[in-house]
This record gives structure tokens, sequence and C-alpha cells, in this order.
């Protein structure tokens, strides 16, 4: 199902957000949620278009907009000449952002993770777990990840395989998995259900 874009975002980034959709001329969907993608941009038969996950709170979905609509403007100049997540885009993304770097757009909490975040920004917004953790505060539906647990507690993934907990390397968990004691590495972020 569709529904307008303009309800899943903060009140006062709508004029902003409308007046690049319309420069554009790009269709904007917003679409149930999908495990692997929080938004794409694609082109098919000329016409550009983009599509972004309905169960994001209204500051996720801003960041995620933003990052898609820049690629239709780097597309709409470059075509694919140039890569996704180049340059071109990076310096594109940190520019449309700098227009809602302030607390009239985001809450202070999100403000300091999201100035770091667009420094250098990345392919996936949750690829940074400092700000996908600030903005996981602001989803009505908070679902439990394994940051959340303690280490040896025995958690299950959405396939329903087991594992127990283990310590932090570097940036993702070792754990181990019950049935096999195969050793897999899990994001922060990794949804879990505690046994």
């Amino acid at each position: 199902m569709i529904y307008s874009y303009s309800k899943h975002i903060p009140l006062q980034s709508i004029s902003k957000i409308k007046s690049w959709v319309k420069d554009l001329d790009v269709d904007i969907n917003v679409v149930k949620a999908r495990k692997t993608k929080l938004g794409d941009f694609k082109v098919r038969n000329g016409k550009m278009s983009i599509s972004i996950n309905c169960n994001l709170n209204q500051y996720a979905f801003l960041i995620t907009l933003t990052h898609e609509l820049a690629h239709a403007f780097i597309y709409k100049k470059y075509k694919n000449t140039v890569k996704p997540h180049g340059k071109e885009w990076q310096f594109m993304f940190r520019k449309m952002l700098l227009n809602f770097l302030s607390p009239i757009y985001f809450p202070e909490s999100i403000l300091r993770p999201l100035s770091l975040y667009i420094k250098k920004p990345k392919a996936a917004t949750c690829s940074d777990i400092n700000l996908s953790l600030v903005l996981r505060d602001y989803d009505s539906k908070k679902k439990l990840i394994i940051s959340e647990i303690k280490e040896g507690d025995l958690f299950q993934i959405h396939n329903g395989r087991s594992f127990i907990k283990g310590s932090l390397l570097r940036k993702r968990f070792k754990c181990v998995e019950k049935d096999t004691k195969r050793v897999y590495l899990f994001s922060p972020l990794t949804v879990v259900k505690k046994y």
C-alpha cells in the first residue's frame, strides 16, 4: 500500500522536501517494511522513484528520504557515470542534510550523532551504530536488540536459530550457535528474542 510521505516526516521539513520532489519530478512511495533496506531509489523507463519503509519513525524517515533524494539529484546530474555512494553522492547528501541540522527538525539527542555521521556518510544509515541507537529511541514499537541482553544470555534470531551471546569484538558480538557450537558475529543492532 502506498501512503503520502508528508505524514511521516517532521512538519517543519515538509516544504523543503516538497520543493526537492518537485524539482526532481520523482515519485515517493511509502511501502510495507522490508528487512533488507529502509529505502531505495530506482529509475524505470526514464521515471525516477523512491520507496521508503512505512515503519520508520519521523526522524529516521527524514534521513532516509533525504538519502534517496540525494541519489535522485546525482542521477539527474550524472546519470550512471558515478558510484552510487561515491564522493558526489556524499557531498550532495551532506549538503541536503545540513538544511535539517537544527533543533527545529531533530531532537538534541539526534543532532550530535547525526552531525558526526554526515561528515562521511555511509551507504546505509544503520551502519552508524551510534546514530541508529539514538534513532531507535523514537520508534513507536521497540524491539529487543542484542546490545540490550547480557553476555551469556540465550537468544533466538528471526529464523528460529538459538545462540549464546558472547563478548564484543570491535564492532560485533561473538556468539555461539546453541546446536552446532559454531561461532557467528552479530551487529549490535540485531533484533533478538530472549529465552
